[in-house]
């Protein structure tokens, strides 16, 4: 489902086949899940798919009952030599990644873990749900570059298969990536097979003295290079780039470019924070928005070229200026036009007053294609009412 969070729209009109394997895998967990299911449909009880938690705070209020997904954990398949994993939706993602780091993998869109959930640091179902990438998302791709297939359990209580563990092209929606960013609206996402990649041998960090408009300026003159930058970050004057990849280019790429190097014992817990919203910036925009003082944090996804946005507030750009972070009382429909100016859109990421929207508006065509999609797998909208947009 097209969330804007990808910035992907659906393009097919032809769903793909689908293989129904509540028979094929019984388990208690899985059985659970399609009783409580079954009974929410015969009494059209909303219902709200829950893992840690850590995420709750993103998308539109909803109510319902919980639907836990905690139950259904643990790696299902694992083939280093093919790059791919598969791993049930309750399966945290702490454990996940450290299963690939034992073989030298990683998902190398670094999903965000907001550390401090009280239930834990994220799922591999919240992951696919939420569709959210970390700081390399410009050059590793997103949460749907990775999703090769997954099983979905829908609001007819039936247990539905896509995709698979390979790379191919299909006729169609493409069910599984579909999936990403989604927030739970088309149904529970009961497991998902993920590619995933080597780690990247050689990384270094450099700081660079710049103004906004300047550090907009170099990172577009970068991006028009042949250089191993994995990840950037601008905030108060201060750009930082990530190089990453073979030890001869990352050398040569420090070398071209100058600036000051920071060493790997301060820039890996900068990237880390980055990745998990627990900077120094996303601190001061949690306290501002804890104060009362009526701001909120949004995220603007823009054309990596935009010139500086005219916004009041703080700001953080990442993915070589696609991505602005905004800490801002200035209302929605301001942000929302300094976003459509620019070319884009922004997403109400923390606090503020969501009775507006939390996501940019539909066109006409897409908010049908999202009504549709609903109906088809979730028709008497039982799973995360409200979360995506107010009326799906």
């Amino acid at each position: 489902m097209d969330t804007r969070e990808e910035d992907a729209a659906v393009t097919a009109t032809q769903a793909e086949p689908v293989t129904p394997l509540a028979a094929e895998r019984p388990d208690a967990a899985l059985n659970a899940l399609v009783e409580q299911v079954r009974a929410a449909q015969a009494t059209g009880t909303a219902l709200e798919i829950r893992g840690h938690g850590s995420k709750a705070f993103y998308g539109g209020p909803i109510t319902g009952e919980p639907l836990d997904i905690g139950a259904l954990a643990g790696i299902s398949s694992y083939e280093p030599t093919e790059l791919v994993v598969t791993a049930r939706a309750g399966t945290p993602i702490d454990e996940l990644e450290a299963a690939l780091a034992e073989q030298g993998q990683c998902l190398p869109f670094e999903p965000p873990r907001f550390a401090g959930s009280a239930n834990g640091s994220g799922t591999v179902g919240g992951l696919v749900a939420a569709g959210l990438a970390g700081p390399p998302r410009a050059s590793s791709g997103g949460v749907r570059d990775y999703v090769l297939g997954a099983t979905l359990l829908n609001g007819r209580a039936e247990v539905l298969s896509f995709g698979g563990q390979v790379m191919k092209n299909v006729a169609g929606y493409d069910i599984s990536r579909m999936l990403a960013g989604s927030l739970g609206l088309l149904g529970v996402i009961l497991e998902v097979s993920l590619k995933v990649l080597p780690v990247q041998p050689a990384t270094a960090t450099l700081r660079f003295e710049l103004t906004e408009a300047a550090a907009l300026r170099q990172l577009n003159a970068w991006g028009g290079q042949p250089l191993p930058i994995n990840a950037s970050a601008w905030w108060d004057g201060m750009l930082l780039i990530r190089l990453r990849g073979a030890r001869a280019a990352v050398d040569a790429a420090m070398t071209r470019l100058g600036g000051e190097r920071i060493e790997d014992a301060l820039a890996t817990p900068f990237w880390e924070g980055l990745r998990d919203h627990g900077d120094e910036f996303f601190a001061r925009a949690r306290q501002a928005i804890d104060s009362g003082s009526g701001a909120a944090l949004w995220r603007l996804s823009v054309p990596q070229t935009a010139a500086p946005l005219d916004v009041a507030g703080e700001q953080l750009i990442e993915w070589g200026g696609a991505q602005r972070w905004w800490c801002t009382a200035a209302g929605a429909a301001a942000v929302r036009e300094a976003a459509q100016r620019a070319g884009g859109h922004a997403t109400l990421f923390r606090g503020g007053d969501k009775t507006a929207g939390v996501f940019a508006p539909l066109t006409a065509p897409l908010a049908r294609i999202h009504r549709e999609l609903k109906r088809e797998f979730d028709p008497a909208g039982l799973f995360n009412r409200g979360r995506l947009y107010p009326d799906l």
